[in-house]
């Protein structure tokens, strides 16, 4: 069983026993303002295994499935059998962390303040792939094709645009983070990455789809 189906499987049943234990959900959100006063930063981690409600789930974890299992070959492919899932574990785990770091200090003094999903951790994968594959075509929402480098800037500046304006109840900070952060470990761990993407970007024409 791959790594990432365990971190789905993991994931839906932590949430789903958060869904229904309204203190379960509130020991592990992401809470600025509580870890401040009990030094409680293992939310910062646990977090990521919980959801606002099902929709939230169930889109954080198809994507993950879809994308992470590709990324998990690479791994493997790049570090080998028994390192590659380990680091891939890693690379997953401390991108939830740094995408939520941000706030961790921007809110730690709104009391109303709280955050939880795996969508900095699944931004992280998305963007490996992107990494990866630039010029390979993402069909958001199964209809409207766009080259995947398109969808990541489009991405970025949409996140930091939502953030800054502040309307909404959605994390933007965690998805801008996120991708970032996993797309700097993915290089950190294989340096040639940023290469091989550079040269992607100018010599590759637009290859495949993939669902999204």
């Amino acid at each position: 069983m791959s790594v990432s189906l365990i971190l789905v499987i993991i994931t839906v049943a932590v949430s789903y026993f958060a869904f229904k234990d309204q203190s379960l959900f509130l020991k592990l959100a992401h809470w600025p303002y509580e870890e401040k006063r009990s030094k409680s930063y293992y939310r910062l981690l646990t977090s990521g295994f919980v959801h606002g409600g099902w929709l939230h789930l169930l889109i954080n974890m198809f994507v993950l499935w879809h994308f992470g299992e590709l990324i998990e070959g690479f791994f493997v492919q790049f570090f080998g059998s028994t390192l590659g899932p380990l680091l891939y574990l890693v690379v997953y785990l401390a991108t939830i962390v740094c995408a939520s770091l941000p706030n961790t200090f921007k809110r730690q003094d709104d009391q109303s303040y709280m955050s939880v999903g795996a969508s900095g951790g699944v931004s992280g994968i998305v963007f490996i792939f992107i990494l990866f594959y630039p010029w390979q075509y993402l069909y958001l929402y199964g209809i409207l094709p766009i080259p995947s480098i398109i969808a990541g800037v489009l991405y970025l500046w949409y996140s930091s645009y939502a953030s800054k304006r502040g309307t909404d109840r959605i994390d933007h900070d965690a998805h801008f983070y996120g991708a970032l952060f996993g797309m700097l470990f993915m290089i950190l761990l294989r340096p040639r990455s940023a290469n091989e993407f550079i040269n992607s970007l100018i010599y590759d024409f637009p290859l495949g789809m993939i669902i999204f």
